[in-house]
């Protein structure tokens, strides 16, 4: 969120490069958040308007965002993929070869990530005695929906918070890594940070197969339609109920997770920011 700070680094620094990291377009978040209120969206859109031409650089996640922006400003704009920190390619996975499936989620329970969904799937799990254990961390504007779609679901543990340095290791404690599956706008246009995190632990990723996605991670993660809890839960359960399926998926996660290394993902922008100094 560097809206404001690129307009003071402008101001400090005029003579400069300066660049923006837009991840996350103001007025796209309020809006995928539940705003509505026509003042505050446009406000938030004048503020990406007047940040985004202040930067000499724009830095964008994925193609769908660099094509929100206008041309002059995609002259300026490189790609350069959220990948994951090196902390997360380091630590050592903990899962077993043999007992339930072990599954998990962790994020702001934000209608982009579609958690309402992935709890719609485990309680199909549940439902069709499939083995599975699953935790699910956070809280966030659809916990209490996914608290209520879970209820007497014994197979799922709640942690409502993981300090940033423990998350790594917990995370490849398990055999499969939830990404995303919301079907808003901005859930079409993005590839989850949690994605790269759960592939460089050596998880097998699940998430929605959208555009961006599918270009990026091919297949380096299981593909399900967005907001399909039964294609999610299908998918969970061929994984649980047939190791080489799991050890197939793996494999191919393997094979992809050096692409998501910090030194890979930011090469564009390394060679834009030589080109301008």
């Amino acid at each position: 969120m560097g809206h404001f700070d690129v307009l003071l680094a402008r101001l400090l620094f005029p003579r400069t490069p300066i660049v923006l990291d837009h991840l996350i377009f103001a007025a796209g978040t309020a809006s995928d958040r539940g705003a509505k209120g026509t003042l505050l969206l446009s406000a938030l859109r004048l503020l990406d308007r007047i940040a985004l031409g202040a930067a000499d650089v724009i830095v964008g996640d994925t193609a769908e965002h660099q094509a929100r922006l206008t041309p002059v400003q995609q002259e300026r704009a490189v790609i350069a993929a959220v990948g994951a920190p090196e902390a997360w390619f380091e630590v050592a996975h903990g899962r077993r070869s043999q007992g339930p499936l072990r599954i998990v989620f962790f994020g702001l329970f934000t209608p982009l990530q579609g958690t309402p969904t992935i709890a719609r799937a485990l309680r199909r799990l549940h439902d069709r005695d499939v083995p599975f254990r699953a935790t699910l961390i956070g809280s966030g504007q659809d916990h209490a929906e996914c608290r209520r779609i879970l209820e007497g679901v014994d197979e799922v543990q709640w942690v409502p918070w993981v300090d940033g340095a423990d998350l790594p290791a917990l995370v490849a404690d398990h055999d499969v890594c939830l990404g995303i599956t919301g079907t808003t706008p901005k859930a079409a246009d993005v590839v989850p940070n949690k994605v790269y995190q759960g592939i460089a632990a050596r998880c097998v990723d699940i998430t929605s197969d959208t555009a961006p996605q599918r270009r990026v991670l091919a297949d380096a993660a299981v593909l399900v339609p967005a907001g399909d809890d039964d294609a999610m839960a299908s998918a969970l359960q061929t994984l649980a109920n047939d190791s080489s399926a799991l050890d197939s998926a793996r494999e191919r996660s393997e094979r992809a997770r050096d692409r998501f290394r910090p030194h890979e993902v930011v090469a564009d922008l390394e060679a834009r920011l030589c080109a301008v100094r």
